[in-house]
């Protein structure tokens, strides 16, 4: 009796199943966070070779570059991004993304790895286009390749449900590991992949995130990747979070809109050939004019969080079209990369106009804090993910913590925005 009470206990936990979770969840994090870590040092030796410009959030623009340097590094960078993508794209099998992954497709080991490499080599030279992606593929296909071969070797038992937990939280320990944001990649990983916050879940992906963000740090520390002013946030900017929420709402759901066009209209075949020089070209004939428009959309947010002068708020207008317009080409082209951090480009430049409104109207206010605010409610409705977007601002940008409040005003309003925007323009479509 006493002995069948005893093996009923000891059947109440499979500890081969929690072993096998815990073990694979932080080898996949370490396994990550190098792999961020060495993305990073690959994207700082292309800068360097290329244009001799290394990104810093004291040095977010290479404007001190020679313009004939810029045109010449992006235009090369277009021809062979071009030609990578056009040689893994060719032929089976066929290149899958993070969405397709976790819906049981396998990512192919090499071809992900020239895709991810691909990205980060266009943005080094000057490509217009987000970096994040890169790392968030290379860690879903690591996971898949972890999981497939410690299934087959015996030695790992995981559940369909666990399966798909690794797979988003390694997707966020990529993003957490390049952009030493641990909250922001959890969030990713739960908000947007597997939508559902169970304690399980938050909780594999916080301490992969935070394991692939301390080993990225030895490459970039842990130093803002946008500085801007100290300080806290007056609660006199809920009032201007009222009125950026819904206005980011519109924009974010446009930009959504355009780049998800982009992506499925892409150049295919040895179109790609021709389109990614002439993308590449054209950036570098812009940048000869406006540097800022190079690269993922740092440039172009941290100027406008450091502006002042209301005289130039024309000028921020036009950049951040061209930032869009210079990031929908590259897309369309048929380049691939990530669309977060052109978003918060684009918010930044949203808040800063809307700031000359309310100039010398609110104490104590200054242009950063609109442009801040911006940057968050444009990528919470661009991205349908409130609280990530929350956290990447508020973590990447080493913010205060009296700036939560009205990043959650903002946020919650551009998202619901957004999202009702976006349905009422699905309904017509069905129409």
């Amino acid at each position: 009796m006493n002995q069948s009470k005893v093996a009923k206990k000891e059947g109440l936990v499979d500890w081969q199943h929690v072993y096998s979770l815990l073990f694979t969840s932080i080898f996949l994090a370490v396994f990550i966070g190098f792999s961020a870590m060495l993305l990073s040092y690959f994207l700082d030796i292309i800068a360097d070779s290329f244009m001799h410009f290394h990104e810093s959030y004291h040095s977010a623009s290479p404007k001190d570059v020679p313009a004939w340097r810029r045109l010449l590094s992006v235009t090369i960078g277009g021809v062979i991004a071009g030609l990578v993508w056009y040689a893994i794209r060719r032929k089976e099998p066929k290149i899958v993304g993070i969405a397709g992954a976790m819906k049981g497709q396998k990512m192919p080991f090499w071809k992900t790895i020239l895709n991810v490499l691909a990205q980060i080599f266009y943005v080094g030279t000057g490509g217009s286009v987000g970096r994040e992606l890169a790392p968030r593929q290379l860690g879903v296909m690591l996971s898949q390749q972890v999981q497939d071969f410690g299934t087959q070797k015996g030695f790992l038992k995981l559940t369909d449900e666990d399966r798909q937990l690794l797979l988003a939280a390694a997707a966020g320990a990529g993003f957490a590991g390049v952009y030493i944001a641990p909250i922001t990649g959890m969030l990713f990983s739960v908000e947007l992949l597997l939508k559902k916050n169970s304690i399980k879940n938050i909780a594999i992906s916080l301490m992969m995130s935070t394991i692939a963000c301390l080993i990225g740090s030895i490459a970039k520390g842990f130093t803002p990747y946008y500085w801007v002013a100290s300080g806290d946030f007056s609660r006199w900017l809920l009032i201007a979070a009222l009125v950026i929420g819904p206005l980011a709402g519109i924009a974010g759901a446009w930009a959504k809109q355009g780049f998800a066009w982009a992506q499925k209209k892409q150049a295919s075949g040895k179109v790609i050939l021709l389109t990614m020089p002439l993308v590449g070209l054209l950036t570098g004939m812009v940048a000869w004019i406006a540097p800022e428009i190079m690269g993922n959309g740092r440039a172009v947010a941290q100027l406008a969080f450091h502006q002042e002068n209301e005289q130039l708020i024309l000028f921020f207008i036009v950049l951040g079209l061209a930032k869009f317009a210079m990031t929908f080409l590259t897309l369309y082209g048929g380049g691939t990369g990530g669309t977060l951090t052109p978003s918060i480009a684009l918010g930044a430049v949203l808040g800063l106009v809307v700031s000359v409104v309310f100039a010398g109207v609110l104490p104590g206010i200054q242009p950063w804090h609109f442009a801040l605010i911006g940057a968050v409610a444009l990528l919470a409705a661009s991205q349908q993910a409130p609280l990530m977007a929350m956290f990447m601002v508020f973590e990447i940008a080493h913010l205060h913590s009296s700036a939560l409040i009205i990043f959650a005003v903002a946020v919650a309003l551009s998202s619901a925005t957004a999202k009702f925007y976006l349905e009422v323009c699905d309904k017509k479509r069905a129409l």
